[in-house]
C-alpha cells in the first residue's frame, strides 16, 4: 500500500497571501470611499432640501403679508387716496415696516377709542428684518403674543428693492420707499450647512427672489 505524504499537497505561498490581502484591502478602501461619498451626498441634499423648503415657506408668508399692506388705509379723510401702508421712516433695504387695516373697523362697539384707521390688532403693524447675529429673518408685531418670532434661520442676507411709480407718466424708478411705491422685490440668500468631505462651493448658498405687487397702493389700484 502506497501512502501520500504532505509533499504531494500544494498551497499558497506567503507572497501570494500578502498579494491577495493587499488587493482585498484596496477593494475595501474603494468601496468605503464610495459609500462615504454617497452618504455625504445624501446628507448634503437632505440639508439642502430642508433649508430650501423652510426658506420658500418663509418667502411665501412674507410675500402674502406685504402684498396686503395698505388694505383699509388711506392718506386722509378728505381725499381718501389709498395708502400702500409702508412706514417710510422705518423701512430700508434690509427691513420693511408696514401697516394693514385687516379688520377694517373704525370707531364703534368693537373699537370705541380707535380712530377711523386703526392698526392695533395682531397682523396690522408688522416689521420684517434680518438679524445678523442669529442669521435669521425676524417678524415683529407689537400687537401679537409673542411680539417677536423667528420666521426662518440660516439666512445670509435679506434685501428689499422698492419700485416707485410716477402717478402721471407711469415711469418706474428704484430707491427708498415712498407713497408711490407699488412693487417690491424681496431677495433671500440661504446659507447651507457644510457637509464633512463634500465640496461646498457649488452648493453653499441659494438665492430666492419674489416680486410683490402692493395691490392696495393708490397707483396699483388704478391698474385694475
Amino acid at each position: 500500500m502506497t501512502r501520500k505524504t504532505n509533499k504531494d499537497i500544494t498551497g499558497f505561498s506567503l507572497i501570494e497571501l500578502l498579494i491577495s490581502m493587499t488587493v482585498m484591502l484596496m477593494l475595501l478602501g474603494i468601496v468605503s470611499s464610495v459609500l462615504y461619498r454617497a452618504v455625504g451626498i445624501r446628507t448634503r441634499e437632505s440639508r439642502r432640501t430642508d433649508a430650501l423648503t423652510s426658506a420658500q415657506a418663509a418667502l411665501n408668508l412674507m410675500s402674502r403679508e406685504i402684498a396686503n399692506s395698505g388694505f383699509g388705509i388711506y392718506d386722509d379723510s378728505l381725499t381718501k387716496n389709498s395708502n400702500n401702508g409702508i412706514i417710510e421712516s422705518d423701512t430700508d433695504g434690509a427691513q420693511i415696516h408696514f401697516r394693514t387695516h385687516i379688520n377694517n373697523t373704525g370707531p364703534g362697539p368693537i373699537n370705541p377709542t380707535c380712530p377711523t384707521i386703526c392698526t392695533n390688532q395682531p397682523g396690522e403693524d408688522v416689521t420684517y428684518f434680518w438679524d445678523a447675529p442669529t442669521s435669521s429673518i425676524v417678524r415683529y408685531d407689537p400687537n401679537a403674543d409673542p411680539q417677536t418670532s423667528v420666521v426662518v434661520n440660516k439666512i445670509s442676507q435679506v434685501s428689499f428693492v422698492y419700485y416707485n411709480y410716477d402717478p402721471t407718466t407711469g415711469a418706474v424708478t428704484t430707491g427708498p420707499p415712498t407713497n408711490s411705491t407699488g412693487r417690491i422685490q424681496l431677495t433671500v440668500d440661504v446659507t447651507l450647512d457644510p457637509v464633512s468631505g463634500e465640496p461646498n462651493a457649488p452648493y453653499s448658498s441659494v438665492k430666492f427672489t419674489s416680486e410683490i405687487n402692493l395691490r392696495n397702493s393708490n397707483y396699483m389700484l388704478h391698474q385694475y
